[in-house]
């Protein structure tokens, strides 16, 4: 097996990656007075209650170019991966570290992946990029594994709030306002670019489930893996594999909470699907 180090801002949900060298680098959720790092000693339940109740501004900091570097480690073949760098400076900040790292040692190689997402479909190019290793691809080929499965994965997503999206000025307040309202959930998509985009709004967890796999199909989807987090909202996760295993009895899905920067953005009840086509 070829030894590449794949290294992932925490917006990817894991902390741990079987047989493979695996680095996960913290983004920080803050408040005016209080810190959260979104390591593997967040109470993510405690975060996302406390955020609830903040009434000034919150936001998400993006891991340094030190944070990088050390996650990078001294030698060796790295490929990193971001969320969208539509949404943070993480992206930009793993581009300095890798010239920062190749300048220190011109053998090295290390690739950046702007995965122009978040959760589920992050982790989705990561279990690929692990699956490819161990398989005993090269570092080129494990690279265009991920590019082409980048091609063919979605991001799909339902909030039954927007509080923090509008704290953090990612949406407008008024926006926001209508999220939760009467049982209104905002539905929508990690765009091409990379951004929040709304597809609709639905009134209860029928329509909103619906909705949601009607968009899955929409989007090209026949039955391929399919990755379901959540946040505090178990039952509606385990709704969504319900149905979607009962449709396409071979697709391989699977369920998870959220951990601490997608719980911040998804925030109680929310459901974030990522899968591929």
């Amino acid at each position: 097996m070829s030894q590449i180090r794949l290294v992932a801002d925490s917006s990817c949900d894991l902390l741990s990656l079987d047989g493979v060298d695996f680095v996960s680098v913290p983004l920080t959720l803050r408040t005016e007075t209080e810190e959260f790092r979104d390591d593997a000693r967040l109470d993510v339940d405690a975060m996302v209650s406390t955020l609830r109740a903040t009434k000034g501004r919150s936001y998400s900091a993006c891991p340094n170019v030190a944070d990088w570097e050390k996650a990078f480690g001294e030698s060796g073949d790295v490929l990193a991966f971001t969320i969208t760098s539509s949404l943070s400076g993480s992206y930009g900040a793993a581009c300095v570290a890798k010239q920062s790292c190749e300048e220190r040692d011109p053998s090295r190689r290390i690739r950046v992946v702007d995965t122009l997402s978040a959760g589920p479909e992050t982790m989705l190019l990561l279990e690929k990029a692990a699956s490819a290793q161990r398989g005993g691809a090269s570092f080129d080929e494990v690279y265009r594994v991920v590019e082409e499965l980048q091609r063919h994965t979605h991001l799909l997503f339902s909030l039954e709030s927007m509080h923090n999206l509008a704290q953090n000025g990612r949406v407008s307040k008024l926006a926001a306002t209508a999220a939760g309202v009467l049982g209104i959930r905002a539905v929508g998509q990690a765009s091409a670019e990379g951004t929040l985009e709304m597809l609709g709004k639905c009134r209860g967890e029928r329509k909103t489930q619906e909705f949601l796999l009607q968009e899955l199909e929409r989007l090209g989807y026949k039955g391929g893996s399919v990755r379901i987090g959540h946040c505090g909202n178990a039952a509606f996760s385990l709704e969504l594999y319900t149905e979607l295993r009962r449709r396409f009895p071979n697709a391989d899905v699977r369920r998870y909470p959220l951990r601490g920067l997608c719980s911040y953005y998804a925030e109680r009840g929310g459901i974030m699907m990522g899968f591929e086509t």
